[in-house]
Order: C-alpha cells, then sequence, then structure tokens
C-alpha cells in the first residue's frame, strides 16, 4: 500500500507542492526502522490465527495488529452522476484527472460543505480557472465554524474571484454530446461548467475488519488506547472511531491527534481540534456562536473566542478541561492546545482568568502550558 498522500493532493492541485513531494516516506525510510514493506493488499484478518491475508495469497503474522484503512470520499448520486467530467479528490489519480482539465479559462463548480470542497475551489481558481462554489447551508461548515469564522474564509473565497451559492444544492448534472456541460440546482438555475468537483462527505473503509469481527458502527469502535473489541488488534486515522468519555460516544474525528483536521483555508492555516461543532452532526459536540472576545454560559459548557481580522482563536471550556479549539491565522498556540486537549489537563487553576473580560487568552494559556510542562517534566 502507499503512504497516505491524500493530506498534500490540495496542495499538489495548486501548484504549490510537486507530485515527487506528496511522498514523504521512501522504501529507505522503512529499512531505517528495521521494518518490511509489502505492496499489496489485505484481503482477510484472521483473528483466531493472527494472520493477515494479503492478495496475491500471501499471509502474515502478528503479535499485534494496526488497521489503519483510512476512508474514502462519498459518491455524488444525483442524475448524471456518471458523465464524464465530475471528480472527487480521493487518489493521486484524482488530482492528475481534474488538472488535465484545468485548464485556463474553463468553469469549475465545487460542491461540499468541509475543508475538501473549499481546497478544491482554492486549488481550481488558482489554475485560473472561473469558480462557482455551492454548498446547502446559509454560510460556509456552520457545523464547526461560528458566523464570524465562516465570514472570515466567505470573504477570503470572494476575493479570490470564486462565486459563492449558499443554501443551494445541485439536483442534477447536465450533459451534451456524452459530457458533463453544466447542472440545475434546487431553485432551477442552470450554472454552466466544464467539470465538476465534488467533497461530500467520507466513509470509513471498515469492510475488512468487519469480516473480521471486530465491532463497528460509522468506523471502527476503539478504546482511549485505540484497541478494537478484539486482544491485540488497532485502529488508527480516518477509520477509527475513539471513546470520549467527556460525551460518552464514539467518535469520527475527535479528541486525538490523528483525528484533528489541519488544512489552508481560504490562504489561512486552520486547526480544528477537539469537540468544536454546532451539534446538528451526531460527530460533533455543540458549542455557542458568538462575536469577538464574548463568552457565553451553555448548559455543559462554555465557548471562548478570541482574535480579530484573520488571526481568530475560539475555545471549548468544561468544568476542569479544554473540549477543544478552533485556531485560525498564527498557529503558535496549536502544539500547546492540541496538548491539552488530548492530556485532558485540569485547567481549573486559569478558568477564572480565562473566563475575565478583556482576558489576554494567548498569554495566559502560554505561561499555563510552560508551567505544566515544567512540572510533568522536572530536570
Amino acid at each position: 500500500m502507499l503512504p497516505d498522500i491524500t493530506r498534500g493532493l490540495a496542495y499538489y492541485l495548486s501548484g504549490e507542492l510537486d507530485e515527487e513531494l506528496l511522498f514523504p516516506y521512501q522504501s529507505v525510510d522503512f529499512k531505517r526502522l528495521n521494518a518490511r514493506f509489502y505492496s499489496g493488499q489485505a484481503t482477510r484478518i484472521l483473528p483466531a490465527e493472527k494472520m493477515v491475508e494479503l492478495n496475491p495469497a500471501t499471509r502474515l503474522s502478528f503479535d499485534r495488529l494496526l488497521i489503519a484503512t483510512g476512508a474514502q470520499a462519498q459518491e455524488l448520486t444525483v442524475p448524471g452522476a456518471n458523465l464524464p467530467g465530475l471528480y472527487k479528490l480521493d487518489h493521486l489519480e484524482d488530482a492528475r484527472a481534474i488538472l488535465a482539465q484545468a485548464k485556463r479559462g474553463r468553469t469549475a463548480i465545487v460542491t461540499g460543505g468541509g475543508i475538501t470542497a473549499l481546497e478544491l475551489a482554492e486549488g481550481l481558481a488558482a489554475r485560473h480557472l472561473k469558480v462557482h462554489y455551492v454548498f446547502r447551508s446559509e454560510r460556509y461548515w456552520p457545523n464547526v465554524l461560528d458566523e464570524t469564522e465562516s465570514r472570515i474564509i466567505e470573504t477570503r473565497l470572494q476575493n479570490e474571484g470564486i462565486q459563492l451559492h449558499k443554501q443551494s444544492e445541485i439536483v442534477e448534472n447536465l450533459g451534451k454530446n456524452g459530457k458533463l456541460n453544466g447542472v440545475r440546482l434546487a431553485s432551477g438555475q442552470h450554472l454552466p461548467c466544464d467539470l465538476l468537483a465534488y467533497a461530500i462527505g467520507i466513509l470509513p473503509r471498515t469492510a475488512l475488519a468487519k469480516s473480521a469481527g471486530l465491532a463497528c458502527e460509522r468506523g471502527i469502535l476503539v478504546d482511549g488506547s485505540m484497541q478494537t473489541n478484539l486482544p491485540d488488534i488497532y485502529a488508527a486515522g480516518d477509520v477509527a472511531q475513539a471513546y470520549d468519555p467527556a460525551s460518552g460516544k464514539y467518535l469520527l474525528d475527535s479528541l486525538w491527534s490523528s483525528a484533528r483536521e489541519q488544512g489552508r483555508v481560504a490562504g489561512l492555516t486552520t486547526t480544528i481540534i477537539g469537540a468544536v461543532g454546532a451539534g446538528r452532526d451526531a460527530d460533533l459536540l455543540g458549542i455557542a456562536r458568538g462575536d469577538s472576545e464574548t463568552w457565553r454560559q451553555l448548559p455543559e459548557a462554555i465557548s471562548a473566542q478570541g482574535g480579530f481580522d484573520i488571526n481568530r482563536l475560539r475555545l471549548m471550556l468544561a468544568e476542569k478541561h479544554l473540549l477543544g479549539a478552533i485556531v485560525m491565522g498564527d498557529q503558535k498556540l496549536s502544539r500547546p492546545l492540541q496538548a491539552l486537549v488530548r492530556q485532558k489537563t485540569d485547567i481549573s487553576a486559569i478558568r477564572s482568568q480565562l473566563l475575565a473580560p478583556n482576558a489576554p487568552i494567548a498569554d495566559i494559556l502560554v505561561d499555563f502550558y510552560s508551567r505544566s510542562q515544567v512540572l510533568n517534566n522536572p530536570t
């Protein structure tokens, strides 16, 4: 299996990375780790025998097994979905196919509500296509971002020449001579285009795990140590659905480092850590919306926000722990916040300081993190 390069495809699409830079690990790197690299596909896991069956017929024994099969892009299912000219961004081959059609002066439509759709829109705009971005909500990514954060991103997209179609949905792909040449929106509006790129969700690759008897919901269910319901078998990455003690639920993409989603958002760097959603998605915990430097009481947590212009910090605080954060622009606080959320550090000592009017949030967090590191790692 090839190393996971999907995180870099957006930069390849925009022309910021050459193709060879998408492969950070080579065979020599595996040798340095004293690891044997097999190129093939796992077809069956045999838990009782502690074996993995590969195709072609090869069996590998294991003492412990890590499943990191990731997720695949969800397919578009509206009428005309099989027309040539529709693309997702799931593999390197997808990116190559998009670039082959991304000619200057052509028109592209992008649909989807998350970071990958945004990266598609930016990448195509960077290739000098006219881009229409279609999404169903009244603003960009309301399940995760608050209104101010959404507007920051929307403004940057519009400044890049991308036309936004809010509260819109593609209901039919239109073709001419057997090839896509436009779409019809739910409003009845027709938008002509040369290509359509979509990112409407992911489906964790659980088939291998399910056939082996592993407990699965949307992903493979794992505990805090990433262990499945079967001994000596673990899962991590996009396929893992980890148990979160704070909510009592199994969550995808929450509260553990490999699940944080980091991307270049409208020319910004945005890091999403832990629980920051608006509650409509079962995988996200609820937060309040608010303006910069506004604090609002929630039934189970407090949402704290700070920052101006394109640098922005939003925190989710429970009684004793930091539940999550969004860091937009300046990333100096990203690593400390990831550690505080992942380690469930008790923040009782600084909670009242953070809640004070006009509190210097960044200074308080940096000082607290520095002191906690000294206490945890005494010389």
